[in-house]
């Protein structure tokens, strides 16, 4: 038996001291070590293994954090650890108490390709730091040899079909780091992922300084609508892409663990499209797909093979088990415009599942750090830019081979 933990952090806008990430946005040199402060208090109380980081403008401020994180776990243990003087220093409540740095761990980190540098425009990236180090090279998924079609279903009427369009991606809005972490004889492959944000996208015309939907004293319900709208075809595409990506490692029999900012809830679109279907109760209540008449049904047969096609398609949120474990009600993740959510995901391929007999860990538990969660909306909030406006959640797994 081997436990390990995966932990996925928005560390909210993490950049030096002076730079102007987005407009007239920035850290003073007390506001980032503020941060930097904060951040690594947050690492130790996580003490996890795998962490994937989403918000991150520069690798140098993470690597930054992580150290600092670092130097305060080696203080704790020495405060906390017996010497091997101590008779009783192998006693497994000190072990519990004790963090492990991150010194040997290493760190991929994946730019924004849409990130240009300039000041108050700058693209956030994403970062995984592992203590069990990866198998191979770390992979970046954002731009594409050539555009994803979208096409839509034609509409049909007593005039014909009418084309319906499509939806064209060149890009991802944000990258999605794919790396394998190799954990005791398995290798695990982790997809850590921020997709398109609920902000509206509005365009702005040629020659103006703005879109006319950002002009919230001539306030366009309509237009908002439709920048809500782009936003969340872009967001649902991007989870497809992933969802791509996912399925090509599961069809090679390869564990899968996707983290992050969904943008989306579990059972928002998004999330659905990323985990998959739910298989349907029973198949041979289901008309075939070339049935001519009413009575064409799949077989037994057929409807066992569906199912498990379906079944080993799908993941399964950590949060979801966790509730039906623990008969805990709800998770928040993060404060949007007021209101609680919880968007923040760890997904698990059915090698986790504790109904699938094959499974090569169980999940323990599932601990969110999340008392602090502010969007800036609530009056006692006044540091809302320096910490973060989401919690961190952390899925504890146990290994059951080595």
């Amino acid at each position: 038996m081997m436990d390990f933990t995966f932990a996925s952090f928005n560390v909210k806008n993490l950049i030096g001291p002076d730079k102007e990430y987005y407009e007239f946005q920035s850290y003073t040199p007390e506001e980032y070590a503020w941060k930097r402060d904060w951040m690594a208090s947050q690492l130790v109380d996580l003490d996890a293994d795998v962490i994937g980081f989403q918000e991150i403008f520069e690798e140098e401020a993470l690597r930054e954090v992580i150290s600092e994180a670092s130097s305060r776990a080696r203080t704790l243990n020495d405060a906390v650890i017996p010497d091997k003087g101590k008779a009783y220093h192998r006693k497994v409540i000190f072990r519990k108490l004790g963090v492990e740095p991150w010194d040997d761990a290493a760190l991929a980190f994946a730019p924004n390709s849409a990130d240009t540098g300039e000041p108050g425009k700058r693209r956030p990236g994403l970062a995984v730091l592992s203590r069990f180090g990866f198998a191979g090279e770390p992979e970046i998924i954002q731009d594409f040899d050539a555009p994803i079609d979208i096409p839509f279903q034609p509409l049909r009427g007593l005039d014909g079909d009418l084309e319906a369009g499509s939806f064209r991606l060149r890009r991802l809005s944000r990258p999605v780091l794919k790396v394998r972490i190799p954990v005791g004889d398995t290798v695990i492959t982790l997809f850590n992922c921020h997709l398109k944000s609920k902000l509206g996208e509005y365009i702005t015309p040629p020659g103006a300084d703005f879109a006319p939907e950002e002009d919230l004293t001539r306030y366009d319900a309509v237009g908002r609508a439709m920048g809500s709208m782009r936003a969340a075809v872009r967001r649902m595409a991007e989870a497809w892409v992933l969802r791509r990506e996912v399925m090509s490692e599961l069809a090679h029999g390869n564990p899968v663990v996707v983290m992050g900012d969904f943008n989306d809830g579990e059972h928002a679109v998004s999330s659905e499209i990323i985990a998959g279907e739910v298989p349907f109760k029973n198949y041979q209540w289901m008309l075939r797909h070339d049935a001519e008449s009413y009575s064409d049904r799949y077989t037994a047969e057929e409807a066992s093979s569906i199912t498990e096609q379906v079944e080993r398609s799908r993941l399964h949120s950590a949060e979801k088990l966790f509730v039906r474990k623990s008969l805990r009600d709800m998770v928040y993740t993060t404060a949007f415009a007021g209101v609680f959510e919880s968007i923040d995901q760890i997904f698990l391929s059915r090698h986790f599942h504790p109904d699938y007999d094959k499974r090569i860990a169980d999940m323990e538990y599932f601990s969110v750090l999340n008392d602090h969660i502010t969007d800036g909306s609530h009056p006692e909030a006044p540091y809302n830019k320096l910490a973060s406006d989401h919690g961190q959640i952390k899925a504890h797994l146990r290994l059951r081979r080595d």
